[in-house]
């Protein structure tokens, strides 16, 4: 298994969303695919794929642990993370192929017939008032989906605080948790993303205001490098009856280690685009098992980030629901081939066949090009 190149592919699906991927091809004529988006930096993503793929030409892609090394201190940052976990997830597929059997079989078999979902209806919400909001609640729990996530806060920054409007921002967010809650009931887990929104004072005030929702957990209220606040909201928001959950963009199991000496978090979220892949995120959940820690890797974006999870979460002992976006965009479905990524009542079906078990129609996504985005959905300094 020869490698001849590794190819990028970003492809624009709605005004706010590009979504990349990394195609490895084999001189043989196969292919194997990963998933890399990272909002607002497709640019970046395309040029480190060059730079990588010179670099494999002639390589034997059955030499994963050599290939596909993640190294925390790379220049890079986030974008050569992105890269080798995308080409780490891509030559699981190829030896998949190669050895006639499914990722999640390779990776010691799965535990579970089907993974659990929670609906992320952040971008599918539309107007974004909290009757919006409340409206893409209840389609999730109509498609069978026992949980929703929301990130009600856009635009607030913390560090624009003196500006009157974002005190108009937070009272909006805070009418779109309660128009959500509301809407779904008592029966439904509901989760809020803060996307990192927050003071370490100005967090322990949003935990006090969102008690009254019985929130399953708090997503990233402050600066991941923030170890020491973290972990006393944390203690904040399990005397409260919430977990607190984190830590989406982070690389490599010593990163992970150090949050979890610190008792940041009840759940992590690696993401399999930037933690590393698959083998990364494995030894992350093993060593956050160790300490009661779980795991519910974060998975908000395209079908081939949402089909190499489901191999991943199969086989995690202490899983819980993987995220999925929800309504945003039928080309989620419709962009890959093979097995069907239509959601069971809140579920995902495991693929059986060879590798991955999808592909991605490489002739129709190359019809709609990534796009600058001339407002992105996430304001610049928070990613």
């Amino acid at each position: 298994m020869r490698i001849a190149a590794l190819d990028f592919v970003g492809v624009n699906v709605t005004p706010k969303t590009n979504w990349c991927f990394v195609l490895l091809r084999l001189e043989d004529g196969r292919s194997g695919i990963g998933e890399i988006t990272l909002s607002d930096h497709e640019a970046l993503l395309a040029a480190e794929v060059a730079r990588v793929s010179a670099a494999l030409k002639g390589q034997d892609a059955s030499a994963r642990n050599r290939l596909a090394r993640l190294l925390p201190h790379a220049p890079a940052g986030l974008v050569a993370h992105a890269v080798m976990s995308g080409l780490e997830q891509a030559l699981w597929d190829v030896a998949g192929q190669e050895a006639g059997r499914p990722i999640h079989a390779m990776l010691g078999g799965a535990l579970r017939d089907a993974v659990p979902l929670y609906a992320n209806i952040n971008r599918g919400a539309s107007p974004r008032t909290p009757a919006g909001f409340a409206d893409a609640a209840k389609r999730a729990v109509a498609a069978g989906f026992r949980a929703v996530k929301l990130a009600p806060f856009e635009p607030m920054v913390w560090e624009d605080a003196a500006n009157p409007a974002q005190r108009a921002s937070y009272a909006e967010g805070l009418a779109r948790i309660a128009a959500v809650r509301d809407a779904v009931g008592s029966a439904i887990d509901v989760m809020v993303d803060a996307h990192w929104r927050f003071s370490p004072g100005g967090a322990a005030a949003l935990i006090r205001d969102v008690a009254p929702f019985n929130l399953f957990w708090l997503e990233c209220p402050v600066s991941e490098a923030n170890h020491g606040a973290i972990a006393r909201l944390r203690s904040m928001a399990n005397d409260r009856g919430m977990r607190l959950a984190g830590a989406e963009t982070l690389a490599g199991l010593g990163a992970y280690r150090r949050i979890i000496e610190a008792g940041c978090y009840d759940v992590l979220i690696p993401d399999i685009k930037y933690a590393g892949g698959h083998e990364e995120i494995r030894r992350i959940a093993a060593l956050a098992q160790t300490a009661g820690i779980e795991i519910a890797p974060h998975n908000p974006t395209g079908p081939i980030c949402h089909a190499h999870s489901v191999h991943l979460c199969a086989t995690l002992p202490n899983l819980l629901p993987l995220e999925v976006q929800f309504g945003e965009t039928e080309r989620f479905f419709t962009m890959i081939t093979g097995h069907d990524l239509r959601f069971l009542q809140g579920s995902a079906s495991l693929p059986q066949a060879a590798g991955l078990g999808v592909g991605l129609d490489e002739a129709s996504a190359r019809l709609s090009p990534w796009q600058p985005m001339a407002q992105p959905w996430l304001d610049p300094r928070l990613g």
